[in-house]
């Protein structure tokens, strides 16, 4: 692991989210930036040998580059602010080594194609934890979208709204958030509305064409966005929006998803994660629970418990990493969300960014040389 050393709360879940299913070990890490730290850290909070708690992570990667194959590393999770993406993961893949990294990918579209191109230099796997696709009603919720239950799709929302930034805040996670150095250049929409973005892509499997962004900052001195709404438009004519905030006094992570379509249509809640709603033009009102009657094999195959038995944020989160690592294993190619997510996000943080900046224009959302040019 790098990072989520002393202070972050984000390695932790990561390192139980990945031994979840007992098919993974945290056997070394570089958790922070400073080497005191990093080595107090991993011995520390993580209880492992000084010997695989290193200073940096140029040091890590020497050092188990140099161990027999058998005791060395498979992977890396990189769990630190976002301005080490693009360096970790670049030297992950230089070395040889697989890479699980937090969002978004990188700093900015350019780092995320180059990381696209050394991943393919190097032929090595890269999941980007985007956890929510990892629910089973998620999962529910693509599938009959894919199978086309809810007809041609014609709207589409999603919804992440939290209040912990209402004030100012001063400490460890604030401070890197709301830092265009650390963060890049989206607070609210580069940390949450990119998790919108993205379950909305995966559940819809719609193309943003277009896009109108209006981002605001409320607090006073804060240098980047705490909330905003996006309108899009999609290949093929449907519509849609995003709304992301931190500013929303008494919100937790309250995260929502409704798509519809010409037949029917569906809403799911984090707050409700075992529950998909599904609505139709000419029947009653259908819930669908996980484990329950008539899942789809996608739906089962995230869900771990009998039917009554809550899963959660921990649960989804461990489903990237159970089917990451089954990839690493051969055992398939599995369903977690990658790199050509993650350039997906940073195109997406690119043009509300400068669509905002625009005073709300309309933006074509691009390929990768257009927007590089702007």
């Amino acid at each position: 692991m790098i990072g989520g050393g002393e202070g972050a709360f984000i390695g932790q879940v990561h390192r139980m989210a990945a031994e979840l299913d007992g098919m993974a070990q945290l056997c070394c890490g570089a958790f922070a930036a400073e080497a005191q730290r990093a080595r107090r850290s991993g011995m520390e909070l993580y209880g492992l040998p000084a010997e695989r708690c290193y200073g940096s992570f140029a040091e890590m990667f020497a050092a188990e580059q140099a161990l027999p194959a058998a005791q060395r590393m498979h992977f890396v999770i990189i769990a630190a602010p976002n301005h080490v993406h693009f360096p970790a993961a670049r030297a992950a893949l230089e070395a040889g080594f697989n890479v699980v990294c937090d969002k978004p990918v990188t700093l900015d579209l350019a780092q995320a194609l180059a990381l696209r191109d050394l991943q393919r230099q190097h032929k090595l796997e890269f999941a980007v934890t985007h956890n929510y696709t990892g629910y089973p009603m998620v999962r529910e919720a693509r599938a009959l979208v894919a199978a086309g239950a809810l007809g041609p799709i014609r709207r589409v929302a999603c919804e992440y709204l939290q209040g912990w930034l209402a004030q100012p805040a001063d400490n460890k996670q604030a401070n890197w958030r709301t830092d265009p150095a650390q963060a890049g250049a989206a607070g609210c929409f580069g940390d949450i509305g990119s998790h919108a973005e993205n379950l909305l892509s995966y559940v819809s499997g719609l193309a943003i064409e277009q896009l109108c962004a209006d981002l605001s900052t409320f607090v006073s001195g804060r240098r980047l966005d705490d909330d905003g709404n996006v309108l899009l438009r999609f290949r093929g004519g449907a519509r849609g929006v995003i709304s992301a905030s931190q500013i929303a006094v008494g919100r937790e992570n309250d995260l929502s998803l409704q798509i519809y379509g010409e037949l029917g249509g569906l809403s799911w809640r984090q707050s409700d994660a075992n529950s998909l709603t599904l609505y139709w033009h000419d029947r009653p009102l259908e819930i669908r629970r996980s484990g329950g009657p008539a899942t789809s094999p996608a739906g089962m195959a995230a869900t771990r418990l009998p039917a009554g038995h809550p899963e959660g944020y921990l649960e989804a989160f461990a489903q990237i990493y159970r089917d990451f690592i089954c990839t690493l294993q051969g055992k398939g190619a599995a369903d977690f969300p990658g790199l050509a997510d993650g350039i997906r996000g940073m195109r997406f943080i690119q043009q509300v960014v400068a669509s905002s900046a625009s005073g709300g224009c309309w933006l074509d959302f691009g390929g990768d040389e257009d927007l590089i040019k702007q």
